[in-house]
């Protein structure tokens, strides 16, 4: 997965960095609320973890900026050393998903991280043979997606890409998130890529002519498929 940290204690986002991609996932770190912010404007993640005592803004202004103009879905987990149970209430409903009290264990916290993991998709390509959005039918098993039933081809990086927007229905995916996640390549190199893959999905998936379906460009940002059926 892709996280964001934000974590203003530079040892301890140094830990929870080395135990994040020790199992394989990429991770960005802001020290403070507004340059989290500011990062998100600009690109997308699948996880969030959260201090609650940062400067600037705080991890729950944060997350309520979060889940009012930026990403009402990313899943959201305060790691922080309030724990009072009112503290906890009140992140949980403000949006976290989870709420966990420093100082962290690594099992406990890894175990939290791949629950998550394993609720939005990721790593079950080998658990579920085939995923269906009529009109169309991903089939993990064979790695090829149809269309009315009839198999588009397509190159294994197209079908990755597809895969990936499927499983992210809805949501704003950044360029560098893509290239991350699809191409494993660093969100820095040139994002054209991803444009001119976009640009033949579009029509291998014969997107223009969906009515419940669209992919579009969101202006400097990325890209969402919509399910508007």
């Amino acid at each position: 997965m892709r996280i964001v940290i934000l974590e203003d204690d530079h040892d301890q986002a140094d830990l929870l960095v080395a135990w994040l991609e020790e199992a394989g996932h990429q991770c960005d770190v802001y020290h403070d609320g507004n340059a989290f912010i500011r990062a998100y404007k600009q690109d997308s993640y699948d996880l969030a973890l959260l201090d609650w005592m940062v400067p600037k803004l705080s991890g729950l202004e944060v997350l309520q900026h979060l889940r009012s103009h930026l990403d009402s879905v990313v899943p959201v987990v305060f790691i922080t050393q309030r724990d009072a149970e009112e503290d906890i209430v009140e992140a949980l409903q403000a949006g976290a998903d989870d709420y966990m009290a420093k100082p962290v264990r690594h099992m406990e916290t890894m175990a939290r991280v791949n629950a998550i993991a394993r609720r939005m998709g990721f790593g079950d390509e080998n658990t579920s043979d085939s995923y269906d959005f009529p009109p169309y039918k991903i089939d993990t098993r064979l790695r090829h997606v149809s269309v009315d039933d009839q198999i588009v081809e397509m190159t294994q990086k197209e079908y990755e890409l597809t895969l990936f927007l499927f499983k992210n229905v809805g949501r704003v995916i950044s360029r560098g998130h893509l290239l991350e996640m699809v191409w494993g390549t660093s969100s820095q190199l040139n994002t054209r890529t991803v444009d001119t893959h976009v640009s033949r999905l579009r029509t291998k998936l014969q997107l223009d002519n969906q009515e419940d379906w669209q992919l579009t460009s969101v202006y400097r940002h990325g890209y969402r498929l919509e399910n508007l059926g």
